[in-house]
């Protein structure tokens, strides 16, 4: 009798948690959503009197997906429908926020992908994206940000930052300029110099070589 009772507590605060979390993480993604288009439209408008070859465009992808596209980049937001947890050497931990009450660090989770515009126009589906950024979010709205360049230290203060418009909005700027100044770089001749017919034949006609910004290079973390 006491494990079943120990089960159900389980289940009654596990699960009461985990749904909470989804609707708050899913209340951020939608209102994401709406940031992201209004920036869009923002920027485009703005673009327009400089050079009308240079666009702006966002797209509502579903429920779980949405996309920005600017200049040569591709900015896909991904909403994951699981509640995530920390391993305890994770930094999450550090503050009493966490430790007095370890429901707080069930989140949900947004990730940031980048990608090249053109490896969608031309369908180059061997094409590579990176994770640049993923945002944290509590059943309380509490959240922190992992990510590449400003991202890594601007968002780290889980116990007292709330996730609200003006965050996202933050979040999404940075996310932007980051991707503009992560450029797309050339490998080592070296690396490339041996090419199949097979892959020939291919980049003659859907230009399928397999393309990214950083093709040939290991992508690590920052100094």
């Amino acid at each position: 009798m006491n494990k079943k009772k120990e089960i159900l507590n389980k289940l009654c605060q596990k699960a009461s948690t985990k749904q909470a979390v989804y609707r708050t993480s899913k209340d951020v993604f939608e209102e994401l959503k709406v940031i992201l288009k209004d920036v869009a439209e923002e920027l485009d408008g703005q673009l327009c009197t400089i050079d009308k070859h240079v666009k702006v465009e966002y797209k509502d992808k579903g429920e779980f997906e949405a996309e920005l596209r600017f200049s040569g980049d591709v900015l896909i937001f991904h909403f994951h429908s699981n509640t995530f947890h920390f391993d305890k050497s994770h930094h999450i931990w550090n503050s009493s926020y966490a430790k007095t009450d370890i429901y707080r660090t069930y989140c949900g989770v947004i990730n940031i992908y980048n990608f090249l515009s053109d490896s969608f126009k031309y369908n180059r589906e061997n094409d590579l994206g990176y994770l640049i950024g993923r945002m944290f979010i509590n059943k309380e709205k509490h959240f922190f940000v992992e990510g590449k360049g400003r991202m890594s230290f601007l968002y780290n203060d889980f116990p007292n930052a709330i996730i609200d418009k003006e965050a996202l909005k933050s979040i999404l700027q940075e996310a932007i300029l980051f991707a503009m100044d992560f450029e797309l770089l050339t490998p080592h001749f070296n690396d490339v110099q041996v090419v199949t017919l097979h892959q020939i034949k291919e980049i003659s006609q859907n230009m399928k070589l397999k393309t990214a910004k950083r093709l040939g290079f290991r992508f690590t973390n920052e100094k």
